[in-house]
């Protein structure tokens, strides 16, 4: 029993011996356990649509113009590691319209030029936003027409999922404020606010 367990002591010692020369190599390699899957990059040039509805509101008015919109998007990324920022810009119709004391107030149709910044875990971005807005807005009373344009500013934040390399989705809040315009009609100045919910798609080249 004796010899037997110096027998196994020493064929331990020997494969510990033999095996010790090649951790070592591995080790002056920089051998590494490998780290967990993180390999989705939202850096780069994307495109896509929304669908949202947006509530409105019109100064010095009780109108208040909702309606579905929708449109394109397009903008680019960089990251730097979680961190990703970059340019968005949008271009939407609208449906948003609503009468009130005989007068119709709407705003057919407006677009953004937004930065964005926020953190990305993985395949999910958060993410604020905010620019530049601009717009149409339209009274119709006593069968006449009278439109403007409008600028103003936008903010907004939102949350996007990566669902492949190449498609994401996304849910996004913005405010949109068009700045007070003159209209002969009504002999008042009018600006149109508008919190907007939207739903979107996008591709990334």
């Amino acid at each position: 029993m004796t010899k037997f367990l110096g027998k196994a002591a020493a064929a331990t010692a020997l494969a510990l011996a033999l095996a010790a020369p090649g951790h070592a190599a591995d080790l002056s390699r920089g051998y590494y356990a490998p780290a967990p899957y993180n390999a989705f990059s939202w850096a780069g040039l994307y495109a896509g649509v929304n669908l949202g509805y947006q509530f409105g509101s019109v100064s010095n008015s009780s109108s208040s113009p909702n309606g579905f919109a929708g449109g394109l998007e397009a903008g680019y990324n960089w990251q730097t590691g979680q961190f990703v920022y970059g340019f968005e810009t949008d271009l939407q119709l609208t449906g948003a319209e609503d009468s009130a004391l005989g007068r119709r107030f709407a705003n057919p149709w407006f677009g953004t030029l937004r930065g964005r910044a926020g953190f990305a875990a993985n395949n999910m971005l958060f993410y604020g936003t905010g620019g530049f807005a601009y717009g149409t807005g339209r009274l119709e009373t006593l069968n006449m027409t009278e439109s403007h344009a409008h600028f103003g500013w936008t903010a907004g934040a939102g949350a996007e999922v990566a669902l492949t390399q190449h498609w994401s989705a996304k849910v996004e809040y913005l405010f949109v404020k068009l700045n007070d315009e003159r209209y002969s009609l009504t002999g008042l100045d009018h600006q149109f606010e508008s919190n907007l919910l939207r739903f979107g798609l996008n591709y990334k080249f």
